[in-house]
């Protein structure tokens, strides 16, 4: 790999860390407009960060390192997730460092820290969302591998830049599958991201909360972390989502080399920029469309993520075998 790689690499995941927050404005601006709000600032989520980091963090007595290194670790393990998936370029250097099954143990660990610093303290809500946290991880990613081996028997591959560099090679073809697919991966974001209908990410009834029960104990510094992981989670099952569904507008392998490279990332860029505001606007209408689940009624709704997937599977097998038939 050249130096300019290692900088285009840089140049992407810095860019992920900066509009993570922006994409997150953006879907609470859509859905005050579908709801007939008032709509908050796009420059909100920045203020607030700005806010906390300025605060002295207050911790529990017994609060011991695992909570307060919870926060760096999230941050961290969403950084190196936006340096995995090909947001913007296939042919980078940590793009094909690792695979998507990694990625979802990435995303995993990350879970696994959240909830073990939700219990670390002791209190009633943090150990209540922690499980129901786990609950919720427990269910989705069996329907998320799914999802990534039904795109993935396309083009014979577990990772994301492969698969990415194969649709551009055969973008003529169009599986069936793959609507399957789309449908069971933007309920399992719902879902892995605590957005409606599974949670509401601006509740404050103790009863439902699932993902800010586990926040409540955190404040400054710590809790802008926690909330920056947040907004940069969401931004990756995005570009997931762009990646195995609509690639259209990633430099593929060999794209970028040269002068041409800066002309071929700059349309990179803003293909990311409309394919992130429609997806925003997506999930706006989507939310306000739906009503909050019952938290028993969640796993109903993951195994239906599930069997949406295994459908597209058996679909994309049975065309296969007919095609070789």
């Amino acid at each position: 790999m050249s130096t300019i790689s290692f900088i285009w690499q840089f140049g992407e995941v810095a860019l992920a860390v900066a509009i993570a927050p922006l994409f997150s404005g953006w879907i609470a601006q859509c859905r005050a407009w579908m709801q007939n709000r008032s709509a908050p600032s796009l420059t909100l989520p920045y203020r607030e960060l700005r806010k906390l980091f300025r605060k002295d963090a207050a911790l529990a007595t017994d609060a011991s390192g695992l909570f307060r290194a919870t926060p760096y670790i999230l941050f961290g393990a969403m950084v190196l997730a936006a340096a995995i998936i090909p947001s913007l370029a296939t042919d980078l250097p940590f793009a094909r460092a690792a695979d998507a099954i990694a990625l979802i143990g990435l995303f995993a660990t990350a879970r696994v820290f959240l909830s073990l610093a939700a219990m670390d303290i002791g209190t009633a809500f943090g150990s209540m969302g922690a499980r129901r946290e786990m609950m919720i991880g427990f269910l989705a990613e069996p329907a998320l591998l799914m999802v990534l081996f039904n795109a993935f028997l396309l083009y014979r591959t577990t990772a994301l830049p492969s698969l990415v560099d194969g649709y551009a090679a055969h973008h003529q073809t169009i599986d069936p599958s793959v609507i399957f697919a789309a449908v069971a991966f933007v309920m399992v974001l719902l879902a892995e991201n605590g957005r409606i209908p599974i949670d509401n990410p601006s509740t404050h009834l103790e009863l439902t909360m699932i993902h800010e029960a586990m926040l409540l104990e955190y404040s400054a510094r710590h809790l802008a972390l926690v909330e920056w992981a947040s907004s940069l989670k969401l931004f990756n099952y995005a570009c997931i989502g762009f990646a195995l569904f609509v690639p259209w507008g990633i430099a593929t392998h060999g794209a970028m080399p040269g002068v041409g490279g800066a002309m071929v990332l700059l349309i990179a860029i803003l293909s990311l920029g409309v394919k992130l505001g429609l997806c925003g606007a997506l999930l706006a209408l989507i939310e306000s469309l739906s009503a909050k689940l019952r938290l028993f009624r969640a796993p109903e709704y993951l195994a239906t993520a599930f069997l949406v997937a295994l459908l597209g599977l058996l679909v994309h097998l049975l065309l296969g075998a007919n095609a070789h038939g």
